[in-house]
């Protein structure tokens, strides 16, 4: 059974920085692609960054493109999501989620329903 756990969310002013975990147990690490998602209040959620946990290429949405950066670790089974230069508008619930046999791209354009393993999610609130 396949098991997500966030961890990393918080507060932080604008400009700040914060880093997101999605610790993973019960998957192999090949073929497998992990995402992160957001999701803010009346919005719909949309997919930030994934990555191949095969190959390691990512996926990053054009919002942000240059500010996050997501890796992956193959001892400590964990996905992190580093986020810098962070907007009042980064502001959602950030959850992980993990699909087989598909690419970074397909799993970031899942929509809610479509995304079968996914974990409870994390408060990020950046503040003007």
């Amino acid at each position: 059974q396949v098991h997500l756990a966030e961890s990393g969310g918080g507060l932080v002013q604008r400009g700040g920085s914060l880093r997101l975990s999605c610790a993973f147990s019960g998957l192999p690490f090949r073929d497998w692609v992990m995402g992160w998602f957001r999701q803010a209040p009346g919005k719909d959620r949309e997919g930030v960054s994934c990555i191949s946990l095969t190959d390691g290429s990512t996926y990053y949405a054009d919002s942000v493109k240059g500010r996050f950066a997501v890796t992956r670790d193959s001892v400590k089974n964990t996905v992190y999501l580093q986020m810098d230069a962070l907007e009042p508008e980064d502001t959602a619930v950030y959850t992980c989620a993990a699909d087989s046999w598909t690419t970074v791209q397909t799993l970031c354009a899942m929509t809610t329903t479509e995304l079968v393993t996914i974990g409870q999610g994390t408060q990020v609130t950046v503040s003007s």
